[in-house]
């Protein structure tokens, strides 16, 4: 078995105990030590896989104390395409949406949003605005376009869940393009909404692709504004 399975061997250990309870926000992890005799590898494999996690936002490190369980931030790679159900279930959490609103517009109603759909004045789009939540608590509100000439009809009712799910039981292939960044000042409603009067929140928003007969054709551009202090974007190195 190589190095590489060594570390994600720990890394999955410890992934687990936060996903299963075990392992709770606040809790001291064993120590680098421990785990070598645990699992039989080397300081420094274990001192890898430690700062995997750390990286990621699994864990905190503190000199002279130890690691702890730090669970309750998603801390995401800037080009991943994982989607937020992904992320709450990285950190051990049930996702949940909510829908705030739904209604059929025209291109001419949001020409910038069909612009980035490639849709003209007379198309229509499929606009949804959603409360995303983690085991119940308020993360981020989202608002999504999409293109009725790739989805013509959406069942209301997976808005309350996933609606990527809804996506892939259709078939259709989902192919992320990146995604840009902004810091935004949180309006009363969405202060109200995210339980929160002090917040930060930082919007982030992309266009999704699917194939057309071989073509790559956008079919959804979403906005979602995220609450700062659970979530968090990094570059990679």
């Amino acid at each position: 078995m190589g190095q590489t399975a060594k570390y994600r061997q720990i890394e999955e250990f410890i992934k687990g105990g936060i996903a299963d309870g075990s392992l709770k926000v606040g809790s001291k992890i064993m120590t680098e030590e421990q785990l070598g005799r645990r699992f039989g590898f080397s300081r420094m494999t274990v001192n890898k896989a430690l700062l995997n996690l750390s990286k990621e936002g699994y864990i905190e490190r503190i000199p002279g104390k130890g690691s702890f369980v730090k669970a309750t931030q998603v801390v995401k790679p800037s080009d991943s395409s994982r989607s937020f159900t992904e992320d709450m279930e990285a950190i051990g959490k049930k996702a949940g949406s909510q829908l705030l609103s739904y209604e059929v517009i025209r291109g001419e109603d949001a020409p910038n949003i069909a612009d980035r759909l490639g849709l003209s004045d007379g198309d229509l789009i499929h606009y949804f605005a959603r409360l995303r939540t983690g085991d119940g608590k308020p993360i981020a509100i989202s608002y999504n376009y999409v293109s009725a000439a790739i989805i013509p009809a959406i069942d209301v009712r997976c808005l309350d869940q996933s609606f990527y799910a809804f996506v892939d039981s259709l078939g259709l292939p989902r192919i992320y393009q990146g995604s840009e960044f902004r810091a935004v000042l949180p309006t009363l409603e969405q202060r109200r909404l995210l339980q929160a009067d002090d917040i930060a929140l930082f919007r982030v928003s992309h266009c999704t692709y699917t194939r057309v007969d071989g073509v790559l054709v956008p079919f959804e551009y979403t906005e979602t504004n995220y609450n700062g202090d659970i979530y968090s974007y990094t570059s990679r190195d």
